[in-house]
């Protein structure tokens, strides 16, 4: 019992130091993860009126060219790691949009 409770916690540590994580510290994503991640920040930032219309109608417009590069760059045979690179950049440039614009005060005046 005492050998297999030291090979458990020895295949652990091997697992923990063999993941790599991000300088965030932030677990890894898939791509559709992140984006109904981001879906859901802007259809709660439109419920709570922290996203007035034009903020909210720029925002999916970002979101919907980039799924549209996504798929583009899935039609051309799979993700390579720099489209991969690429939409993970562009994902993050959206989310830090998402951030500043919940964010910025400027309420719903619809």
């Amino acid at each position: 019992m005492n050998r297999i409770t030291t090979l458990i916690a020895a295949a652990a540590a091997t697992l923990a130091l063999a993941t790599p994580m991000a300088a965030s510290a932030a677990p890894w994503q898939t791509i559709n993860a992140r984006q109904a991640r981001i879906d859901a920040r802007i259809d709660q930032g439109v419920r709570s009126g922290a996203l007035n219309r034009n903020e909210a109608y720029r925002l999916r417009a970002d979101f919907r060219a980039l799924s549209a590069r996504e798929a583009d760059y899935r039609r051309s045979g799979g993700l390579s790691y720099r489209e991969r690179a690429d939409l993970d950049r562009r994902f993050d440039a959206l989310s830090a949009r998402v951030k500043v614009q919940k964010h910025d005060r400027q309420h719903r005046g619809w």
